[in-house]
């Protein structure tokens, strides 16, 4: 396996720049999740890791080496598209066999490979199959198959779950998860949903017009978001956001809170109106509206009974608040 680094890359379309500078280290054996909305430059980033666009400028390493001229075929990489791809006139085994037989791979080794592919993805019972009949979760654990047998040195994934329903999904993302930890390899995931980046990654890069917003842990992205947009994305529901001048608070521009950290209580705190309220099981979601702070979104336990227009106060903790400058990034300094 190896470690991907990205020195001062650069890629424009014409007049039009995707991404302006971006360095980027992408550890050995971490499962990297880039996220960001759409058009933020995430997939772009991965057909550059890939060497099927060339920077405009900047320097791509795969394990040490510089190929940043190189052809896709060279870069030890493989990757798995949002599109199965898959040839319907095929087995499943002949699917995943494919590109080794393309590159002269003998038939006892390849027959190993898609044998071990098999075992870790668990189609061992349908490698006579053809793609018609699998379920969409079976055909994307065959196309994953068909990267683990040319044993790349870096996994590439784009998008690879949004064709699938949201079971699947949750499904696919524990495979997923698991297969990381089998086979002990380099991966980059590229996704616009925070809750895959958040279950997935080692590391998570969050992205917002073509540049970094943020790198790290889940929880240090969780806990400690560099920016308004950090907070705003990372989190579901997402992080309620008060104006500072609003929430008493001269110093900050922006106050955060999640809405987890938004507490019930009698007598005291702001009085706000329950607008809607989602019962989920687990959670309650109430959206509220305090008239001194706005709409805000509180998450409370999930047999609280609370009906639509109901009255109530809330108080977010004091020691759970975010506080943001005028730049948008984050303050440690700011207190009430």
């Amino acid at each position: 396996m190896a470690e991907v680094r990205l020195e001062n890359v650069a890629k424009a379309f014409g007049s039009l720049t995707v991404i302006p500078d971006l360095s980027l280290h992408v550890p050995d054996k971490s499962f990297t999740v880039l996220v960001g909305p759409s058009g933020c430059g995430k997939s772009t980033l991965l057909r550059l890791i890939a060497g099927l666009e060339r920077p405009t400028r900047g320097t791509v390493r795969i394990g040490g080496e510089d190929v940043t001229t190189k052809e896709p075929s060279k870069r030890g990489i493989s990757m798995v598209f949002q599109s199965y791809a898959l040839y319907p006139h095929m087995s499943v085994a002949r699917n995943i066999d494919f590109g080794l037989r393309i590159t002269g791979v003998s038939k006892e080794e390849r027959e190993a490979r898609v044998a071990e592919a098999a075992r870790i993805l668990a189609l061992e019972d349908h490698l006579d199959r053809k793609p018609s009949e699998l379920s969409g979760g079976q055909r994307q654990r065959v196309a994953i198959g068909r990267s683990i047998v040319r044993n790349p040195k870096v996994f590439l994934f784009d998008e690879p779950l949004s064709n699938l329903d949201a079971a699947l999904r949750t499904q696919m993302r524990v495979e997923l998860a698991e297969l990381h930890h089998s086979i002990d390899s380099t991966m980059i995931y590229v996704t616009h949903d925070q809750v895959e980046a958040m279950t997935l990654a080692d590391q998570i890069v969050v992205m917002n017009k073509g540049r970094v917003e943020q790198i790290g842990s889940p929880m240090d992205l969780y806990d400690r978001p560099a920016s308004v947009f950090v907070a705003g994305f990372i989190g579901s529901p997402k992080m309620n956001l008060i104006s500072g001048k609003r929430f008493g608070n001269p110093e900050a521009e922006t106050v955060g809170v999640r809405p987890e950290d938004m507490e019930l209580t009698e007598g005291q705190g702001y009085e706000a109106t329950a607008r809607v309220v989602e019962t989920l099981g687990s959670d309650t979601i109430a959206h509220v509206r305090v008239d001194e702070l706005g709409d805000l979104t509180v998450r409370l336990p999930g047999h609280m009974r609370l009906r639509d227009g109901e009255r109530l106060r809330v108080t977010p903790n004091p020691d759970r608040l975010h506080y943001f400058d005028a730049d948008d990034r984050r303050m440690e300094t700011a207190r009430a």
